[in-house]
Formats: structure tokens, sequence, C-alpha cells
């Protein structure tokens, strides 16, 4: 790297220029732009991602405060609270929501080897959803309840480092088993997902698709053994049965045999039942998969706790779906500069590092392994940490 570069620019620099253009290109974004563009606003928001920076007026102060390096750090326009205003309100968010899937597909190659705590050859995803809740009197349109607003992230996580592979920004009131419909199924892929998304129609979908699911069973569920596996109760295996649903709404949407386990959590001293349409896998392993679903919890926890998705920059849809996709692209970038450098470091201390440096001008890789910032703590015991 270029001593002379900034570390800011050094980061954005793994951030293909190239790909976001044509982003850019795609929705018309520069169309009559003459002195801030759209990579103006991207580097801005993310320099206030990194920075932790609460308001406009705040990234506004920051940034001219340091306004003889902002040409050294990419931004060649004139930054300010209203054209950073305007430009959340304006530009297409797709822009943004297409680069994020350029960086997540780099980084789900660079972390497509890592272990996840189960041996599985095919590739596993946990679904789920998180409510960001919002002021109703600003954020009028953001519909969920009479007297609340919010939107939903719907994400689709590849175990296999965490990289968040489908993001899908909705209203609060959307139902999260409606998703389902928006997914394309990934052949021989295994899909884990809470009981909110039991839905045996949907579900068929996905076997049809000719993929794999791992979801637990409603107390009201209603079926028919057909025959009985055996197991190893030492294991915390109850039981391993072949069945096929009783209702006959059920049985009309999901025709084929399912597979149910039942499984006892010692840990938590909780019983569990999981219904797959895999029938090769052992029983344990459907358990131990349906346990890697709390990463997809700890991820949303993580990016609320240390990235800015709950306090917004604009009140407008468009402004609030750009932040949230602008986060995204920075939590993958920075995963992406973690494994391309070769870091050993979790990714809250990279964070907690670029922030104190990001206008220093020296090495990247120095700064991320100099021994001078091996003190950085991790946080508290309830801090929460990937790529640990």
């Amino acid at each position: 790297m270029n001593t002379g570069s900034t570390v800011f620019s050094q980061v954005m620099s793994f951030a293909p220029s190239y790909e976001f253009q044509r982003c850019v290109e795609r929705y018309g974004g520069d169309y009559k732009i003459k002195t801030f563009s759209c990579w103006d606003q991207y580097l801005c928001l993310s320099f206030a991602q990194l920075t932790y920076r609460e308001s406009l007026r705040d990234i506004e102060a920051c940034l001219r405060v340091a306004n003889r390096k902002l040409y050294h750090m990419g931004i060649r326009g004139k930054v300010s609270r209203n054209t950073l205003a305007h430009a959340n309100e304006t530009r297409d968010w797709r822009i943004y929501a297409d680069f994020a899937q350029v960086l997540i597909r780099t980084a789900r190659e660079l972390y497509a080897d890592d272990d996840f705590g189960v041996e599985l050859q095919q590739t596993a995803y946990a679904l789920d959803s998180t409510t960001i809740d919002l002021c109703l009197s600003m954020f009028p349109w953001a519909t969920f309840r009479r007297t609340k607003a919010a939107v939903k992230m719907h994400t689709l996580l590849d175990l296999r480092g965490g990289i968040p592979s489908v993001v899908i920004i909705t209203h609060g009131n959307v139902h999260d088993v409606n998703i389902l419909d928006e997914l394309i199924m990934e052949a021989g892929a295994i899909y884990i997902m809470d009981r909110a998304y039991v839905d045996f129609g949907r579900l068929y979908n996905i076997h049809l698709s000719a993929a794999f699911f791992v979801t637990r069973a409603k107390r009201n569920f209603d079926f028919i053994r057909l025959h009985s596996l055996p197991v190893d109760k030492t294991t915390g295996v109850r039981a391993d049965q072949i069945i096929t649903l009783h209702g006959f709404y059920t049985k009309k949407d999901y025709p084929e045999r399912l597979r149910r386990i039942s499984y006892y959590d010692a840990e938590n001293n909780k019983r569990l039942v999981f219904l797959t349409n895999n029938f090769k896998l052992p029983a344990l392993v459907i358990a131990q998969l349906y346990k890697c679903r709390w990463h997809v919890e700890l991820f949303f926890k993580w990016i609320k706790q240390h990235l800015r998705i709950k306090v917004f920059y604009g009140t407008t849809e468009n402004a609030v779906k750009t932040q949230i996709w602008i986060a995204i692209s920075v939590y993958v970038l920075v995963a992406i500069i973690r494994k391309q450098l070769k870091v050993k470091r979790s990714l809250y201390q990279i964070l907690q590092v670029l922030s104190l440096t990001l206008f220093e001008k020296m090495p990247i890789a120095q700064v991320l392994t100099d021994t001078s910032f091996a003190e950085v703590d991790g946080g508290t015991c309830n801090q929460l940490e990937l790529f640990t």
C-alpha cells in the first residue's frame, strides 16, 4: 500500500469502484450531477459508519475539520448537511443494494472454506428477520402498528463466514413467512428457519427446488408416524421418525413424507422437535444445524450494536434503505479486508482500530497488525463478536 494514502482511502480501495460505477449507471444515479456524486455520498456515509457519526451535522463537522484531507480520502464534492440530506432522499437506494451484493459475492468466495462448527459439504443458510423500531411521527410510511413504526431486515445468512447472502428490507408489518416467496432456492443447500416460517405450501416449494430445510415443529403439529429409525439417546436425540401430515389442508400442501426429530437440549433443559426433508444426514447433525441458526441472531445484534442502523440520517424510505445497505456493505468490506490481509483480530477490534486511524497515512496492514494496538479490548463479557 502507498504510505501516502490515508487509511480510509486504503479501506475503500478494497471496494471495486468500477463495479460501483456500473451500479450507478444502472439507475442513473449521477444523471445531471456535477459536484457531489454517488461515490462521494457512499464515501461520506461509509465514513459515518466507521466512525460512529450520529447525524448529518456530525458528519459535516468532522469532514470539514479535515477539509484538506478530503481529496486524499477520495471525496471530491463539497460536503454539507443539506447536500447529504438531498442525496439520501433522491439517490436510488438500489445503487447501494446492488453494490453490497457485489461485495457479498467476493466475501462469500473468501470465506467459502471456513468452518462453522458442523462438518458439512452443502451450503447452509440461516433465515431470520430483525425489527428496527422507528418513530411513527417521523416515519409514517413504515407501517407496523397503530402507535409504532418499524422496518424489518430479513436476512439469509451464509453460515460459512457469517456473510449475509440475501437481505430484504420491508415494512414492519410484513410477516416473516412471506419472504420465502422472494427467495430463489439453491439446489442442494440447507435452509435453517424457526417456527415463524412453517408454512407447508412454501416448505414444499423448497422441497421441489431440490433444496433442504430444517425448522421447528409447532406445538399443535398433527402427523402420522410411518416408522421410527434407531437413535443413540446418549447424544440427546430422543426420536427419529418418518412421518406424513395428518390434516386435510396440510396434507394437500405437503403430500410427501417428512422427517421428525425429537432432541433434548440438556444445557437449557428444553425438548425440541425438528422437521426436515433431509433423510440422509444423521439426526444429531440436524440438531446441530438448528443450533447454528443462532449465528443470524448474533449477526443482527452485532450490526445493531456496532453500526449505525438504529438512528437514521434521513426520514424517507429511500434514506433509510440507503443507510442500511451502506452499513451492510461496510460490514462486508471490513470482513473482506480481514480475510485478504489475514488479520487475526475480531471484526469488532478491526472497527475500533479503523475508527481511530482513518486520517492517518500509514499502510493499513501495519495499522491492523501493529502490536501497539494489541491491547484494544473486545469489550465487556456481553460484547458480541463475529469472526473470532
